[in-house]
């Protein structure tokens, strides 16, 4: 291992992930792949998802969509998230679908359209009640209305609409339903001003394993896609998914303390008996949450072991008592279950800090080389 970190990404996990999603489904899949594949690789996860069945990719920004392009991926592509100075024209000419939430936006992509000479493949949102993007009340039906004068004209064709979920990893939440009405009757009202979308689609990794009235004409899979339950599940659980990513290091550093010493800054740990102290080259600039501090885990020398004071910027350290354990020794800070090894997962790292998986995963750094494989084989 060349880089002092590396996250291997298991692409046969992808492809199994997105095999027990359909199988639940029965729906068209779209693989999600925007903040590089949640970390992960977002070229190498696409082609991954794609071979398994998915038939289109999501993305969020200009930039994401013309780099699966630019890398030889030409699958339907829906791109969500602009400016309205963003450059619709190349996304047009790219043959990505542009999702669309304001009359701003939707005239932005008409000048394009004017200027190219090509027409615009565009998906409508409507805001259901996660009050983000989209567009809700009275814009809607004006959103809908100028879209239908541009399909007219020829500039446009309206290929989809959506929304998306408030709580769907919440079973039982009243709010679904509410949305679930919001959303038919925005597609009611898009319907009667004229429009025909072809794909309809609401829900997301929750939505699409749990709640069957919102898998419409395709799901859109996020964090199931690399092998989280939405439903905080640290293993497979009822959906038979399996983590794509492994987090590992290697021990830099060993040192036996005495009882009484502190450890990392402040400090804010003090070993209350003597101990061997091991240092992690991972820090929060890695991608390790400061606030998972005193309560983080990682798998080293055959067990977990605990981090102990504050996560630094570029290292940690574990405490790992009486081991015997060398520098150069491997470390999993996250990862499935392999044989008898129980590493923690990127589920109890994103309750250790606070937050959910999708953090934890995105928030991987640069310097943590990523080392795509198929189970156990490497890929270039």
């Amino acid at each position: 291992m060349s880089a002092l970190a590396e996250a291997l990404v298991d692409l046969d996990a992808v492809a199994s992930n997105v095999r027990a999603i359909t199988s639940v489904t029965g729906t068209s899949l779209m693989a999600v792949v925007k903040a590089d594949g949640f970390g992960h690789g977002a070229v190498r996860v696409a082609r991954a998802a794609l071979r398994a069945g998915a038939t289109w990719l999501g993305v969020t920004t200009v930039t994401e969509a013309l780099a699966l392009r630019d890398a030889g991926v030409t699958a339907p592509t829906l791109s969500w998230l602009h400016g309205p100075n963003d450059d619709f024209g190349t996304l047009i000419k790219s043959g990505v679908d542009v999702g669309v939430s304001t009359t701003t936006h939707l005239h932005a992509v008409a000048d394009a359209v004017h200027l190219l000479g090509v027409p615009a493949m565009v998906q409508l949102k409507a805001d259901t009640g996660l009050s983000r993007n989209g567009a809700a009340g009275d814009d809607w039906p004006e959103l809908v209305a100028w879209a239908r004068k541009y399909e007219r004209e020829g500039g446009i064709r309206v290929r989809g609409v959506w929304s998306h979920l408030v709580d769907a990893d919440l079973p039982g939440a009243p709010e679904l339903s509410r949305q679930v009405a919001t959303f038919e009757e925005a597609l009611r009202i898009a319907r009667s001003a004229g429009l025909d979308p072809d794909l309809v689609h609401l829900a997301n990794s929750a939505a699409a394993l749990s709640a069957p009235r919102t898998r419409f004409d395709l799901c859109r899979i996020g964090i199931a896609l690399y092998g989280v339950d939405p439903f905080g599940a640290t293993g497979p659980g009822e959906f038979g998914l399996h983590a794509a990513m492994t987090l590992r290091t290697s021990v830099i550093n060993v040192k036996r303390v005495p009882a009484g010493t502190g450890v990392s800054y402040g400090p804010e740990h003090v070993t209350g008996a003597p101990t061997t102290l091991a240092l992690l080259p991972l820090g929060y600039a890695d991608g390790l949450p400061r606030a998972a501090g005193g309560r983080a885990e990682v798998w080293l020398g055959g067990q977990r072991c605990p981090i102990v004071g504050r996560i630094a910027m570029d290292q940690c350290v574990v405490d790992v008592g009486d081991l015997p354990v060398a520098i150069g020794d491997p470390v999993v800070v996250f990862g499935p279950a392999e044989g008898d090894q129980s590493p923690p997962t990127v589920v109890e790292w994103a309750r250790w800090a606070g937050t959910n998986p999708h953090e934890i995963l995105t928030g991987i750094g640069a310097r943590v080389a990523r080392d795509h494989l198929h189970g156990r084989a490497r890929t270039s």
